[in-house]
């Protein structure tokens, strides 16, 4: 894709799955990339594979590193770091804490760090994944479901108040995808994520499309457009619906 070759590109929580396929993606479409983790040592193997730069750390404080190692310009930033965090509405405040500050924040405060450089010269790419829970809801994970919406919501305001000074935005709203974040899922993922899991590289496929189309929502699940759609015409509808699962769930010894 011409418009990432030579691109200095930068994904958070590349340790494995989502954020390892698109790391892999964009340095096999020419991209200089810096793959970001809290453990180094579960992106050493990844760096040294893609030819990539390793810069640890949380990633609500990356940019600055991950700009000095790509020579001072970042084109592309991948918020792909995200905690799955489970519970209802009974979860610890703690719980509840953290799933925002990773899931939301970490966001915020990138985008706060990036936009300078970005508005001035006119030009840069914001990824954010997010997921369908982000765009619907998961039953046992309101945290998670929560805070999800809330990464949507940011990535479509920084959409709407930059894209005429140049920033483009996307948002990934997969269903289940086959990584250690599915597994932690336990059994609603497996009731509700596992029949229709895909794989990692399938998410980086989808994001790639969308570039090219330079369309906002990423959806590696084609499917959850019509979701979305039957839960803005018809909320109660939808909300039945979910509510059976959610007894299917409970009715499971969940």
């Amino acid at each position: 894709m011409s418009t990432v070759q030579g691109a200095g590109v930068v994904v958070t929580g590349a340790g494995g799955g989502i954020g390892a396929a698109l790391a892999r993606r964009f340095a096999a479409e020419g991209a200089r990339v810096v793959v970001n983790d809290l453990d180094a040592g579960r992106v050493e193997a990844l760096a040294e594979e893609i030819g990539g730069i390793v810069v640890a750390g949380d990633a609500s404080t990356v940019v600055d590193a991950a700009r000095d190692a790509l020579d001072g310009t970042i084109d592309v930033y991948c918020a792909n770091a995200g905690l799955a965090s489970g519970g209802d509405a009974f979860a610890e405040e703690d719980v509840w804490a953290r799933a925002w500050d990773v899931n939301v924040m970490a966001h915020v405060r990138a985008a706060k760090a990036l936009l300078p450089d970005w508005l001035e010269r006119g030009s840069g790419r914001f990824v954010s994944t997010a997921s369908a829970a982000g765009l619907l809801t998961m039953i046992g994970a309101a945290p998670y479901s929560v805070t999800k919406h809330g990464a949507v919501a940011f990535a479509e305001w920084l959409s709407l108040t930059y894209r005429h000074r140049g920033v483009k935005v996307h948002t990934i709203c997969p269903q289940g995808v086959r990584t250690d974040m599915l597994t932690a899922a336990g059994s609603a993922g497996d009731l509700v994520l596992a029949p229709t899991a895909i794989e990692p590289e399938a998410v980086a496929d989808a994001l790639f499309e969308a570039m090219e189309q330079d369309r906002f929502l990423v959806l590696p699940h084609p499917e959850v457009a019509g979701y979305y759609r039957a839960r803005a015409k018809d909320p109660d509808h939808w909300l039945g619906n979910m509510n059976h699962l959610q007894q299917k769930w409970e009715g499971s010894g969940a």
